[in-house]
């Protein structure tokens, strides 16, 4: 576990799946509080109320209640802005150290620094940037940052495969490969068919309850941001599912070393037991999604689902929590950006 001897104060901009989800896994963690929660669009008791009932992760269980302009859960008041603009947030009247930016909407430098007018004293993107803002994957590359008061969690998909294509590659050299994230649904999609938000992606608005649906991502060439040795060397693409929660990444890779697959699989468990324990996981059993939900790790490997076709070709196999284990990197990349300052 990161430690810092004063809590990161986090303040959340966006109060949808994932502001909610950190703010469950920022008071979970002893390192961390959030004092403050931006949402325009909810009222406050709306707010208690999403955040006390969780169709996917439980009911929250301590104490839930609204006092005046605050939401009090359980000792841990956290007040309640209603701002538009990121720049008129006061997060400075609270001391907020970072701000996970959690709107889907300020996610380039220029608009997410609107922030620190408002008196926060970092930023970090829940998704990937749509410009060079650096991005961050604990367990990756999180020591190379170097005070940048604006950077990115990257996505929930990069932040499965990342670390483990940083042991595969730097045990057996990752020649090329090719991902496939089988994605749970998220907010983004329609219940039934209508129009694509945004209008581009036509398969995007067919409905997410009887459909498996092909979308593009960029969290496997992200991986070469992250890694610039694998930067070129992959590429993917999702498949949206209808489940609420838990998506498995599927990377087919060629090694540059031969390497058999127990090989495969004991360098990862030896990385989950050691110097990535906490982000990385490791599993034999006949698992499936449901068993991972609230998982808070970043990617688990499913040993007995992976497949080897010869000693450079290989099928590898990871689970992944998208929301409580993205949240909770989130809230670990704050933490210990807040105790390199």
């Amino acid at each position: 576990m990161l430690t810092d001897k004063t809590p990161v104060k986090i303040g959340i901009n966006g109060f949808g799946r994932i502001g909610r989800l950190v703010m469950r896994a920022a008071l979970d963690h002893p390192d961390a509080t959030v004092v403050a929660v931006n949402d325009p669009f909810l009222d406050i008791n709306y707010a208690a109320y999403q955040f006390k009932y969780d169709s996917v992760h439980g009911t929250y269980p301590g104490d839930v209640t609204v006092d005046g302009d605050s939401l009090a859960i359980g000792d841990v008041k956290v007040k309640f802005f209603s701002a538009r603009n990121p720049a008129d947030i006061k997060w400075g009247e609270v001391g907020v150290d970072a701000v996970c930016e959690s709107t889907g909407v300020f996610t380039t430098t220029e608009k997410a620094k609107a922030h620190l007018e408002g008196g926060a004293k970092r930023v970090i993107i829940s998704a990937p940037p749509k410009d060079d803002t650096p991005m961050f994957v604990m367990g990756v590359n999180h020591k190379n940052f170097k005070g940048e008061t604006i950077i990115s969690n990257a996505s929930c998909t990069t932040n499965c495969l990342a670390p483990l294509a940083k042991v595969l590659h730097e045990k057996f050299g990752i020649v090329e490969g090719l991902m496939t994230t089988i994605h749970a649904a998220t907010a983004n999609q329609l219940v039934v068919d209508g129009p694509a938000k945004g209008g581009k992606d036509w398969r995007a608005g067919r409905s997410v309850l009887g459909n498996c649906i092909p979308a593009s991502t960029g969290a496997a060439k992200a991986v070469g941001k992250v890694i610039p040795e694998l930067n070129g060397k992959l590429t993917g693409m999702a498949v949206r599912v209808p489940t609420a929660d838990v998506s498995m990444v599927d990377l087919t890779m060629r090694t540059e070393k031969a390497c058999t697959g127990d090989e495969i699989k004991a360098a990862v468990k030896e990385a989950a037991e050691g110097e990535l324990k906490g982000i990385l996981g490791y599993t034999d059993l006949p698992v499936v999604s449901q068993d991972f939900v609230h998982d808070s790790h970043s990617s688990i490997l499913d040993a007995s689902a992976c497949l080897h076709l010869n000693d450079h070709f290989h099928k590898i196999i990871a689970w992944y929590d998208n929301e409580w284990g993205y949240s909770n990197r989130l809230v670990d990349l704050a933490i210990y950006t807040n105790s390199q300052e």
